[in-house]
């Protein structure tokens, strides 16, 4: 019998959906978890009992950190995953990241040099190029059937400010309050460069104001607004990335990608459908086909798995990092490596700083390139005090507001009683 892969998940909220998967692939032990919270602990120990199985639980990293296991999962808050996974590379184990790959430039160019250094597997778990559009269209593309792309456009639009007790605890020092919604960029990015293998050279950003509901609840950068990005791609393509907290319900996730010879969307109302156009040989006139996605990756593993999360793409963040780590074809193909991450992430750290500056052009390095990291090797600039330091950066171009501390003990107060905001 095989030896299985043996794995550990810091972060057992975000973590539930890698968890279920870990918990009955073939080709894992899922062995030890870390969270602070006691309730979703418990939860992991339920499911154990459920698979009659151990896993080790902890509420401390440090613990968790010493437990004899060859790969992590990060699942824990959003702006903190670069430096554990840098930390666990360096250790010796592989590391697949959720969302987001760093918070810095200076944390792109660590995270990068661990990897190469480590010799580890480092897959990002950018889910929504694994839902069954995104991941068609990767296909269609890759197939050649729209030919190269020439514009492109994301769209990820998510109004949180119900579920803002929930998610921010009436804590004003929480990631989703300080974080500026261009930081958040790899859900409307990350498909358009899976899906066409290109990478972005420059970026101009742009901000709506904040809304005045998430002023109330506490919010001035985190989802509090909308965020547009518009990219140069390195083949002169153009595209355009739409995020934020903009008001939609449900919200929305939509893709286009046109090409030389056709193109692809996906559709708006219906995220199980895509539309295709191929252009024949005379101008102007060819194929349009409408049709319902479906899996083509390893789909009744996939249907086992019982990810239902984001799509079922859970599935395929987690299955492709396993492959990768075994070294088989369908993980070298469409595991996200380190770069490609690095590439979505600075996106958005980048078109802030545009955005600061007017929405003036900024280059993006290409950090695959050694003798492009050393401008930004000390780079921290970011929203967050404990890692900025002197180079902390406003959490919107806007004028703060100065929230009162009653605005954030009334909406910990919300979450202390399980009610969204109204």
């Amino acid at each position: 019998m095989k030896q299985k892969i043996r794995v550990g998940v810091f972060g057992a909220y975000r973590g539930k959906c890698m968890i279920d998967v870990l918990a009955g692939h073939p080709d894992a032990e899922l062995v030890a978890v870390c969270d602070k919270n006691e309730y979703c602990l418990g939860e992991v120990e339920k499911l154990a009992a459920e698979k009659q199985t151990e896993i080790a639980l902890y509420r401390d990293f440090e613990e968790f950190f010493k437990h004899d296991m060859d790969a992590v999962v990060l699942a824990n808050y959003a702006n903190e995953h670069a430096p554990y996974a840098i930390r666990l590379l360096r250790s010796g184990r592989h590391v697949m990241s959720e969302v987001l790959p760093c918070e810095t430039m200076a944390q792109a160019v660590a995270l990068i040099e661990a990897v190469e250094e480590s010799g580890r597997v480092y897959c990002y778990a950018e889910n929504y190029c694994y839902m069954d559009h995104t991941f068609e269209m990767w296909r269609r593309y890759a197939d050649g059937d729209i030919g190269e792309v020439m514009y492109a456009e994301g769209e990820y639009v998510h109004d949180c400010s119900s579920i803002w007790p929930q998610i921010t605890y009436g804590d004003r020092n929480h990631w989703r309050n300080r974080m500026h919604p261009a930081f958040y960029c790899t859900h409307s990015i990350g498909p358009m460069l899976t899906i066409t293998g290109r990478r972005p050279v420059q970026v101009v950003g742009f901000e709506t104001p904040p809304h005045p509901d998430m002023v109330a609840l506490g919010g001035i950068g985190g989802m509090a607004g909308g965020c547009m990005i518009a990219l140069t791609l390195d083949n002169g393509a153009i595209a355009k990335s739409i995020h934020g907290g903009l008001k939609r319900e449900p919200g929305s996730i939509n893709y286009q990608v046109y090409g030389r010879k056709g193109m692809m969307e996906t559709d708006r109302f219906d995220g199980g459908r895509l539309n295709v156009y191929r252009e024949g040989d005379k101008l102007c006139h060819g194929e349009f086909e409408k049709y319902a996605t479906q899996k083509f990756v390893s789909p009744d593993l996939a249907e086992k798995s019982g990810a239902v999360g984001h799509g079922g793409s859970d599935f395929y963040s987690t299955h492709f990092f396993l492959e990768k780590i075994l070294g088989n074809p369908d993980g070298e193909k469409y595991a996200i490596d380190v770069y490609q991450a690095v590439d979505m992430g600075i996106c958005g750290i980048l078109a802030y700083r545009s955005i600061l500056g007017g929405n003036i052009p900024v280059k993006v390095p290409n950090l695959r390139n050694p003798e492009e990291r050393d401008a930004w090797r000390n780079d921290n600039a970011c929203t967050n005090p404990a890692v900025a330091g002197d180079q902390l950066l406003p959490v919107s171009s806007y004028p703060d507001p100065g929230i009162p501390d009653e605005v954030y003990d009334r909406v910990r107060r919300l979450w202390l009683e399980g009610k969204n905001a109204e």
